[in-house]
């Protein structure tokens, strides 16, 4: 496994690739990532997978109870539309600070 020191794009391969799909750059910009760092990125990616599935569900959830209170029925349904989108995108950006500290800490590519 390579990752790209302008770009960042990690290449799954015994090789580095001979340019990087990315940005370009040849490689000898490519610099192998060691078996710690391999393993904790390999290990990461069902869970920012499901992460990353789990914001495309909610951003459907938030579509349709946009719905919901555009139809504007009664108080009460208004009321719980505005409650499920509200918490709908406090989750949603809650999992992108996850997967901002998983960037961080090397839990990703």
């Amino acid at each position: 496994m390579y990752r790209c020191s302008v770009c960042g794009y990690i290449h799954d391969g015994d090789h580095s690739p001979h340019v990087c799909p990315k940005c370009g750059v040849a490689s000898d910009m490519f610099h192998e990532i060691d078996e710690p760092t391999k393993a904790l990125i390999l290990r990461s990616r069902k869970t920012n997978e499901l992460h990353l599935n789990v914001m495309a569900q909610l951003t459907s959830i938030m579509e349709l109870v946009r719905q919901g209170i555009d139809d504007d029925l009664d108080a009460n349904c208004v009321k719980i539309f505005s409650r499920v989108h509200s918490n709908a995108h406090e989750s949603i950006q809650s999992i992108k600070a996850e997967l901002q500290a998983h960037m961080n800490r090397s839990k990703w590519g």
